[in-house]
């Protein structure tokens, strides 16, 4: 864990080194205040560079939502002294940012320039000043698209060794500003700091809070559940099972949440560049009954792992994953040395909501033929789209470099198993990164954005990536704008299972906090 710990630290501190001048971090706050009134004049002369300019975060020619809030950027503070930045607006509108090496936007004149370019784009011209030396870069395109993105996301903010955490909150950030507020915290209800508490698996029945869960484990454990608004706090574990629930996924329309149950360990590498290893001893799916706190058996193979149940956005099916059997003279062996040979395949069960009753299993897609694992699957709202994550082993991608996102047409998919070879993937290398860890798909409420959580910008952290999509056309991904471009450097947390939602949470902290009290 030291050698891990060490090595994320000191690859953060190049990235932060690169970015942020030693002797602008004291006046940070103050430069913020000022930046986001500043409207520069371009400069007079400057020589021609003939490549795009190496911004922080890279909003290079990307395809944005026409509700977003600013795409703040910045030079890196180590090469560059000022930064000016014009964009122009397709009727010809123009307007000039920058202060030090940072472009901010103030946002009523960001949202002015979207509107009027909605369905076009804005042109975006740079200016960098190296040793006293003005270069101008290739210009580049913001493209606005007509369709806007939910309005917010949530996510689990936590330290990236997953071992050694104190602080623990489950955030919201509005998406057309700047805006995040605390859900919840581990902290307001841990009754024993020596064992601590863990809240995660934030979850919503279509996009919306009324209806939502999560986690509290260790310290005052429990699944926290509101119900039409109402918060409640319930013990999913039966004897039945070998744990409460675990990964959930609400039913669209109905009182009734599919989770996993795990047996969860993890381990630190010493050498090997995944760092962590997160595996399952064992895994089930149950069903819940919001309504009646009952909890029914989905499957319980003894013998193989299930997780990751997600719905079809009509109710219809329950999609999963499930591990392959290993090779019979691996069975009996320790999963610490066996676990780079556990793989999962994609798999569905029809739903017949009368009757709580499922189908008989459908194996969907095989990626164990491939030498792959699959993970993390969620349905386009539409229904015509299967996105989730895939590596060569394990089902916890998050911190696997070689895990990449895939999405494939689901009329490709007529009863007989799709593998690699079989199945048509879109072409998702605007999305995916070289070499890191890209997990966590899922779809905006109306099918034109994708979100995923990446380590491609230091290997250490998991940040909130959009990408736009459009009858299976898929653009670059971009980093999710902050007002500070520096506030992904300093911020030292991941971004963890992000989720959208077209409202926010209503419920305070404190009324959440109110049921471990009854």
């Amino acid at each position: 864990m030291c050698v891990a710990v060490l090595d994320m630290k000191l690859h953060h501190k190049k990235i932060m080194k690169r970015y942020i001048h030693p002797y602008f971090q004291l006046l940070a706050a103050v430069l913020l205040l000022i930046s986001c009134v500043s409207h520069p004049d371009v400069p007079s002369s400057s020589k021609e560079v003939r490549s795009l300019p190496a911004i922080f975060p890279d909003y290079c020619n990307v395809t944005v939502p026409c509700n977003i809030a600013p795409l703040n950027f910045m030079l890196p503070a180590d090469e560059y002294e000022a930064c000016v930045a014009r964009l122009t607006t397709p009727d010809g509108q123009q307007q000039t940012y920058g202060s030090g090496v940072k472009v901010q936007i103030p946002e009523s004149e960001w949202h002015v320039m979207l509107e009027t370019s909605k369905g076009k784009s804005i042109k975006v011209e740079v200016w960098g000043q190296k040793a006293g030396e003005w270069l101008s870069f290739t210009p580049f395109e913001i493209s606005v698209a007509e369709e806007p993105i939910d309005e917010y996301v949530s996510y689990r903010l936590i330290e990236p060794s997953y071992v050694a955490w104190s602080f623990m909150e489950i955030a919201q950030r509005h998406l057309t500003t700047f805006e995040e507020t605390q859900v919840f915290n581990n902290e307001i209800t841990c009754t024993d700091i020596r064992r601590g508490q863990c809240i995660n698996c934030h979850s919503y029945q279509n996009y919306k809070t009324d209806n939502m869960l999560f986690h509290v484990r260790l310290s005052n454990a429990g699944t926290v559940i509101v119900n039409d608004g109402k918060v409640s706090k319930v013990n999913l574990k039966r004897d039945y099972t070998i744990s409460g629930g675990v990964y959930p996924s609400w039913h669209p329309t109905a009182k009734l949440v599919a989770f996993s149950t795990n047996k969860t360990r993890q381990a630190f590498h010493t050498s090997n560049p995944n760092k962590i290893e997160v595996y399952d001893l064992a895994s089930d799916m149950i069903l819940y009954d919001v309504e009646t706190d009952s909890v029914s058996i989905v499957s319980n193979d003894s013998t193989l792992l299930e997780v990751y149940p997600t719905w079809s956005p009509d109710g219809k099916y329950l999609y999963y994953c499930k591990s392959v059997p290993l090779p019979e003279e691996m069975r009996d062996e320790d999963i610490r040395t066996t676990y780079p040979k556990i793989q999962y395949n994609l798999y569905r069960r029809s739903f017949d909501l009368a009757t709580h009753g499922f189908g008989e299993e459908e194996l969907v897609y095989d990626a164990a033929s491939a030498d792959k694992s699959v993970t993390l699957p969620r349905i386009s709202p539409d229904g015509r789209y299967l996105l989730f994550a895939l590596g060569q082993y394990g089902c916890f991608h998050s911190r696997h470099h070689d895990a990449d996102i895939v999405c494939i047409p689901m009329d490709q998919y007529t009863g007989t198993a799709l593998t690699a070879e079989t199945a048509s993937a879109l072409d998702l290398t605007s999305v995916n990164s070289d070499g890191y860890s890209d997990s966590y798909p899922s779809w905006s409420s109306n099918g034109h954005w994708m979100m995923l959580a990446s380590r491609r910008d230091d290997d250490n952290y998991s940040r909130v990536y959009f990408a736009y999509f459009n009858n299976g056309k898929v653009g670059k991904a971009f980093l999710m704008p902050q007002e500070d471009p520096e506030h992904h450097l300093f911020l030292l947390k991941s971004y963890n299972r992000p989720e959208f939602m077209v409202e926010p949470v209503k419920i305070s902290v404190e009324e959440f906090s109110r049921v471990f009290d009854e």
